[in-house]
């Protein structure tokens, strides 16, 4: 089954410190090693966001992330695991799990619907 691990966390509190990009770096390289991982990339910072609403057929852009909140959206992984508890498991080994959030969500899997050739 193929999950999504949504990185959240405060810009604040985002490290970018070599000791802590080391930390990232060696998570990855373990994922790619396991063969479950199968994409992964940071997100530029919120202010760099544009969000795109329609409605009513008039298309309106504004700059800046969908929500305000304190905890924002900042890379993912794909990953590749036998079930949710897997999943689970490498979501909890990421190196800020002590003070931000991982979701961790299945993807919708198309291949066995009607019509998805």
């Amino acid at each position: 089954m193929k999950y999504a691990l949504l990185i959240y966390d405060t810009e604040e509190s985002a490290d970018q410190s070599e000791e802590q990009m080391g930390r990232w770096f060696a998570y990855t390289q373990e994922l790619q090693q396991s063969g479950q991982m199968l994409a992964g990339e940071a997100l530029q910072p919120i202010a760099t966001a544009t969000t795109v609403r329609v409605r009513d057929g008039k298309q309106v852009t504004m700059d800046g992330p969908f929500a305000e909140t304190k905890e924002q959206l900042g890379g993912f992984y794909l990953v590749d695991c036998g079930n949710l508890d897997e999943a689970i498991a490498w979501a909890a080994k990421l190196p800020h799990v002590g003070h931000g959030s991982v979701e961790v969500r299945p993807l919708m899997e198309f291949d066995d619907m009607p019509g998805a050739d």
